[in-house]
């Protein structure tokens, strides 16, 4: 088939990739002209495992290009597809002026009859409105809603071997067409669900905003945990055993953060505001995830005992999770934050998100091209993002240097003895601890 994909963002650049991997022509278009022309000469804008690899071998098959040319993608294609972003907006409104104009740019240039499908995540009922946009079109444009269930660190796999595939659209020509192009992608037998345009896109929301409320009750349990006495490791234990609950989301630690689940759970509770219901569960999901952001940065307050001016703060992870240099609503961007507001120095390190860090944060914290530097003359360390290489580190080696020999691991990775044993004052999530007993 010939694909024409609206967008070079996260979604739309691995959905481009993917799909020019089983034999489609794909164009990807964007307006940024520097941004086509890296992506042509193989440079990938973001950190995604196989990603890479996966773009640089279908340019040379010649089977997927970048263009700034929607008219010609567009004529040329037969399934458009719109992943543009949806910036947040006020009071978790997403701001949908990109997905409308690409939509009025595909009814601009299309030539002959084709699928417009909306591969951005849309709040219910975008799918209606983007009919009426493209009423009048001199040929025919049906709408599909084809909602995207990638992971970051994971997305390329997650695409080609998708867990289950949803399709909203109102003909049988459209699940026609949607079925031969996921066809190679379900041989194994894993579902396709066709369904109405709402139900699909209720469907992406539904997911995020539950996995969501996995996070935020394990977090809540585990600060209660704390108080109690109770570890929240073996409460999991018992939980998770349960084959009702599961137990993926179900670890404790310093909140989640992203470019899906912040936004997803409040573009939810705003289309719940537009309907007059008030989504209180998800609502609290939010709230609950919003202060434990703070978590850390409470327990390293504590342990000075509100003295952190001119303290100098190790941080290691800055990513919201492993296996991605997004920090999209990262909670170590909370941690530093707070930490500069209340006059700390910040010495960080990531294994991919460094070039992140210092467009975000510049000159205000330092950098690091390696963990073991990031301690270098720090008073305390912060663990934020659960990457591999910090699992095993030098415990007596971090004693010999941090000056106040003090551990806060924000995603519970290590053995509290162990830590201990080496000397340091351990902080972590949902144990209990009598120097925490009033935080």
């Amino acid at each position: 088939m010939r694909l024409c994909v609206l967008g070079t963002g996260y979604v739309g650049l691995v959905a481009g990739a993917c799909f020019s991997d089983s034999g489609n022509h794909v164009v990807c278009v964007d307006i940024d002209k520097d941004k086509v022309k890296k992506l042509t000469a193989g440079e990938i804008p973001i950190f995604e495992p196989g990603l890479e690899d996966l773009v640089t071998r279908n340019i040379k098959a010649k089977r997927l290009e970048f263009s700034t040319d929607s008219a010609a993608a567009i004529g040329n294609a037969q399934i458009v597809f719109v992943a543009v972003g949806t910036p947040s907006g006020k009071y978790g409104a997403l701001d949908l002026k990109y997905v409308f104009e690409a939509v009025k740019t595909v009814k601009e240039f299309a030539k002959k009859d084709l699928l417009v499908v909306l591969k951005s995540t849309v709040p219910v009922g975008t799918a209606a409105k983007v009919r009426e946009i493209l009423e009048g079109s001199r040929v025919n444009i049906e709408v599909v809603s084809n909602p995207e269930f990638l992971k970051e660190g994971t997305a390329v796999n997650d695409f080609l071997r998708p867990e289950r595939v949803v399709i909203g659209c109102q003909t049988s020509n459209a699940r026609r067409i949607m079925s031969d192009l996921y066809a190679p992608y379900v041989r194994s037998g894993n579902p396709v669900y066709f369904m109405d345009n709402s139900s699909a896109e209720m469907a992406k929301y539904a997911a995020n905003a539950f996995l969501a409320m996995k996070i935020s009750f394990i977090n809540e349990l585990a600060n209660l945990s704390e108080k109690v006495g109770a570890d929240i490791q073996d409460v999991r234990k018992a939980l998770v055993s349960d084959s009702r609950i599961g137990n993926k989301f179900l670890y404790a630690g310093c909140g989640y953060g992203g470019s899906c689940f912040p936004k997803d759970v409040q573009g939810l509770i705003h289309v719940g505001h537009q309907f007059g219901m008030p989504l209180q569960m998800f609502r609290s999901v939010h709230e609950v995830n919003e202060k434990q952001k703070m978590v850390i940065f409470e327990k390293i307050k504590k342990h000075f005992r509100g003295q952190l001016k001119d303290k100098t703060v190790a941080i290691w992870g800055l990513s919201f999770k492993p296996m991605t240099d997004d920090m999209r609503e990262a909670p170590a961007v909370t941690l530093i934050n707070s930490l500069l507001e209340a006059k700390c120095k910040i010495k960080a390190y990531d294994p991919v998100a460094s070039h992140e860090a210092m467009k975000i944060f510049e000159n205000r914290i330092q950098v690091c091209s390696d963990a073991y530097d990031a301690i270098q003359g720090a008073d305390v360390l912060a663990v934020m993002t659960e990457w591999n290489e910090f699992r095993s580190p030098d415990f007596e080696l971090l004693k010999s240097k941090l000056k106040a020999s003090a551990l806060f691991d924000g995603r519970n990775l290590f053995n509290p003895d162990s830590v201990k044993a080496a000397g340091l004052d351990y902080y972590c999530i949902g144990r209990p601890d009598p120097r925490m007993e009033n935080l």
